[in-house]
């Protein structure tokens, strides 16, 4: 292979490979998954980027869902200062960019995208959709935790929790499947519908449901890092929007995922990643 087509070929998947070892780093105590142990060391403490469930038999991480959550049902009377400060930190460096590089449950997503089904492409139905998760995000992780101290979203919804944490715990320890009731069955429901609608729809769950995508979201217009467009290249041929799975209105909104795709049409060259400074030139 000549060099400029190995250096294209490293453009190309770097972003998959990024994804990739992020699953593994936010699960690398292997041996849990023999064991069905959750691990729960001193590293413990400290939060993934991205969706990953805090019991996960190989997970050395916290969730920051299920950190949130557990801190606003813990006491009514304490601001939870650290989870806080940690999403700030990692929205105000990263934004959404965690979504399309560091979460194992958006790599999962894409690559059930790619079974070839017929699939369902953005519409104005699909952007009214994308404002779901920010009512899933205020009901079941700050209201429901904040009332009756119960983590609503990884009771209810998460579909990740089930996947990396419901169903191999189950598997793995005989006394929890004489335990199997009617949410650990509704759980599975959500998470095989979850599964099927993404091989359909792309990043359904990211677009749709995500309350941590909603609240990354929030930072995506100042966070330090990510995709910018050159206003004095852009032609506004709008190329970037068009080519674009995800429910943009423009480069680097609330909806985009930093994911790249926008660079590889834009006829001008006018897109690519930098950080950000008063000119947006990169």
């Amino acid at each position: 292979m000549k060099t400029g087509g190995f250096i294209n070929h490293i453009k190309k998947f770097s972003r998959r490979y990024t994804q990739l070892i992020a699953a593994v780093l936010y699960n690398c105590n292997f041996k849990g998954f023999a064991t069905g142990k959750i691990y729960k060391g001193n590293i413990k403490g400290l939060c993934a980027p991205g969706l990953n469930c805090y019991s996960c038999p190989g997970a050395v991480v916290a969730c920051p869902l299920g950190s949130l959550q557990a801190a606003l049902g813990g006491s009514a009377q304490k601001i939870p200062f650290y989870i806080l400060g940690t999403l700030l930190l990692f929205g105000i460096l990263l934004g959404r960019v965690i979504c399309g590089f560091l979460c194992p449950f958006g790599l999962l997503q894409e690559l059930l995208y790619k079974i070839p089904v017929p699939k369902i492409k953005k519409s104005r139905i699909t952007k009214i959709l994308s404002y779901v998760k920010y009512v899933v995000l205020g009901v079941f992780v700050v209201l429901i935790p904040f009332i009756k101290a119960a983590p609503g979203f990884c009771k209810y919804i998460c579909p990740a929790g089930t996947l990396e944490a419901g169903i191999p715990l189950v598997l793995l320890n005989e006394r929890l499947q004489d335990q199997i009731g009617f949410m650990f069955s509704w759980k599975v429901f959500i998470l095989a519908a979850c599964l099927l609608l993404n091989s359909f729809c792309y990043r359904a769950f990211c677009r749709f449901i995500c309350p941590l995508g909603a609240i990354y979201s929030f930072f995506n217009p100042i966070a330090f890092f990510g995709v910018r467009v050159d206003k004095s290249k852009c032609t506004g041929c709008n190329a970037c929007i068009r080519i674009c799975k995800m429910d943009t209105s423009r480069v680097g909104d609330r909806e985009c995922i930093h994911c790249g795709e926008c660079r590889k049409v834009c006829p001008e060259g006018a897109i690519g990643y930098c950080l950000r400074h008063k000119t947006d030139k990169f």
